[in-house]
């Protein structure tokens, strides 16, 4: 009798596998547009009911451009997307999905301006605000935005882009500033989605700066000058190291700094805003190379959620990360971003990684993405008739665990 009643307690008090969140990717700039395309809208939410999708990550700031009411970043996109009576595609696709049980997240690209080097952050802060290599060299310089010879013949850009400095004075400022407006004017929105919140980097990567070799970014002036200012210390330049892993250490802080300025202010526009930001799933190499010290934004609690990208065709390196995140997720809060858009010519693939993160209590996923999945039946067909039942994200909306 003893034995039932404790496995009976053990049970009710196990989180349920239908409880975990399961997250879908919108972009704005994707083959669907559903700012720009209302056809599309009830498109979204029978596919999202069909995957079982709890939330909506609706990508509405892109390359300094807005898809939304702004007066801080480009408002060209936002002037072609749809209106129904007096309110906007945003407006609409919130309220729509809130009366389906949906949450609604707005998911933004803090540092990378895509290839946008008239964005008009850069406008009102001038080129100092783009980040600059060890060489010197900054990013508007770059071919393309991707290395220039001879670096190129053996490095590549991660994502080649024009990536802003978070420790140049006045990027930060700025950018809370732009996410404050967007949750002022759309106050209903359920969280504020951090992408690209991360330094500029190099493939291969290399393990900090102190080994003098490979290529890291945040070495401007205005940088260099503030770090000696606030430490006493000379920065690493050129072909020197002097400090160099005294520089990582900082430039993780002012990342870490700017994740805690956003949701300082998002909290006090829209309290109870679910904070969560999509980050490199190998651990180590967002910590040294990419300055990202997700765990830690979690820990101290800047973060509600984060989305590891667990991007990988190879079952063993997904199951693999898949446990290692599970490890984690006992005192963190962890959706595994997946790739489904990889698994175009074999859908079963993408599938398969689903359940395998289903089968994890303690983790949330998230789709990769809407449009890819959209455009490729078969892979629309694995995931809306084969995953687990869908998802009940209840009434309330209750903020994402």
């Amino acid at each position: 009798m003893l034995a039932a009643v404790i496995a009976a307690l053990l049970v009710a008090g196990a989180p349920a596998a239908a409880d975990a969140p399961r997250g879908l990717w919108v972009l704005c700039e994707g083959s669907q547009r559903v700012l720009e395309r209302r056809e599309h809208l009830a498109t979204l939410f029978a596919d999202a009911e069909a995957m079982g999708v709890s939330d909506l990550f609706v990508q509405v700031y892109r390359g300094g451009r807005a898809w939304y009411d702004s007066s801080l970043a480009d408002p060209d996109p936002y002037l072609n997307t749809w209106r129904m009576g007096e309110r906007d595609a945003l407006q609409v696709l919130i309220a729509e999905a809130h009366a389906r049980g949906l949450r609604v997240h707005a998911w933004v690209n803090v540092l990378s301006l895509a290839k946008n080097p008239e964005a008009p952050i850069l406008r009102d802060l001038g080129p100092d605000a783009v980040s600059v290599d060890a060489k010197g060299r900054s990013i508007l310089s770059y071919p393309e935005f991707d290395l220039p010879e001879p670096d190129r013949s053996y490095y590549r850009m991660g994502t080649p882009a024009v990536w802003l400095d978070p420790a140049v004075p006045g990027v930060r400022e700025r950018l809370v500033a732009t996410f404050a407006e967007l949750l002022e004017r759309y106050p209903e929105l359920d969280g504020l989605h951090l992408d690209y919140i991360r330094y500029a980097d190099v493939l291969p990567y290399i393990p900090g700066t102190r080994f003098g070799v490979g290529l890291s970014f945040g070495f401007g002036l205005p940088s260099r000058t503030r770090f000696q200012s606030e430490t006493g210390l000379s920065a690493p330049f050129g072909s020197s190291q002097r400090n160099g892993s005294r520089f990582d250490d900082w430039r993780r802080e002012k990342l870490a700094e700017l994740v805690e300025a956003i949701g300082n202010r998002a909290r006090e526009v829209r309290p109870g805003i679910a904070m969560s930001a999509a980050v490199i799933a190998d651990r180590e190499r967002a910590y040294l190379v990419d300055y990202q010290n997700w765990a830690g934004w979690l820990d101290r609690g800047l973060l509600d959620f984060a989305v590891p990208m667990l991007y990988t065709r190879d079952p063993q390196l997904l199951e693999q990360g898949v446990q290692a995140m599970a490890g984690l997720a006992r005192t963190r809060s962890l959706w595994i971003g997946l790739g489904s858009w990889l698994f175009a010519k074999e859908p079963a693939g993408a599938l398969a990684q689903v359940k395998s993160v289903a089968g994890q209590p303690n983790l949330g996923s998230a789709l990769f993405s809407w449009d890819s999945i959209r455009e490729t039946p078969a892979l629309l067909e694995a995931l809306t008739n084969g995953l687990p039942p869908p998802v009940a994200a209840g009434p309330s909306r209750d903020r994402p665990r």
